[in-house]
């Protein structure tokens, strides 16, 4: 069994636990976090702590933290030589401090603190310093039913670049759409099978050839009397009008 311990209390660190807790090969040795009681609850399943000086040995150890903590957590922590990743898209691998086998598992997904999370949708894309390291880390994630991926620094980052617009940029604009739809009352719920649709789509399409809509056909019409609709709202005006000069340069067609 191989011995993992968390450092970290975020959505990350919570999901990372309930998968960890379904593994028949990997389990949760101790669970840190400067703020006990945000894990207390786990208590009866784990063993708890907020002393850094309490850390027990362990195969592993995942900094399940935000970005701006890893540098300056794994540099507290009070042993050396041992195998230290982080779960982060963007962090450098080398701000694991050098005292430490460094890696990455950074999970490719979006967590939300109340949703149900299958690992077998969650992609884990590893990053070692060295190669045994590296069959360690696959090993963990395999055991979470994950499919994996072995990924350099500028292959992660370009990754979590990407997941930013597919993922955050794309979940405003249901929001901003939202907001358009209750401005007249109608019901957003009618756009939901849109929503899921335009998502199954790329399974077996490009994003490329499975665009539609009034900007790519460049329906004149249709894309003044929309911004006219949007007088009263700039933000969601101008991004419409950025959008559609995107998909306009993309497929060839001319700008409105």
């Amino acid at each position: 069994m191989i011995s993992v311990i968390i450092l970290g209390s975020g959505n990350v660190a919570n999901h990372l636990f309930k998968a960890f807790k379904k593994s028949d090969q990997a389990s949760v040795k101790q669970w840190y976090s400067r703020n006990l009681h945000t894990v207390k609850q786990f208590q009866d399943q784990t063993e708890i702590t907020d002393n850094l000086s309490q850390i027990k040995e362990a195969d592993l150890y995942i900094l399940a933290v935000s970005d701006d903590a890893v540098k300056e957590l794994s540099a507290k922590l009070p042993f050396e030589k041992r195998l230290v990743v982080h779960t982060s898209g963007s962090v450098n691998i080398h701000n694991i401090d050098k005292k430490h086998k460094r890696g990455v598992f950074y999970p490719l997904q979006t967590f939300s603190k109340d949703a149900e999370m299958d690992f077998t949708n969650v992609p884990i894309c590893i990053e070692a310093i060295e190669s045994k390291d590296y069959h360690l880390l696959k090993k963990v994630a395999i055991s979470l039913g994950s499919p994996t991926k072995k990924v350099n620094s500028d292959q992660r980052q370009v990754l979590h670049l990407a997941a930013v617009f597919v993922n955050n940029f794309t979940n405003q604009l249901y929001r901003l759409g939202h907001e358009i739809s209750e401005s007249e009352a109608a019901d957003f719920d009618l756009l939901k099978p849109l929503i899921l649709e335009t998502a199954k789509k790329i399974e077996h399409l490009s994003p490329y050839m499975a665009q539609t809509g009034p900007a790519k056909r460049n329906d004149k019409t249709t894309l003044v009397k929309h911004l006219k609709l949007l007088n009263d709202k700039p933000l969601h005006k101008a991004v419409y009008q950025l959008l559609t000069k995107s998909i306009q340069i993309t497929h060839g067609g001319k700008k409105l």
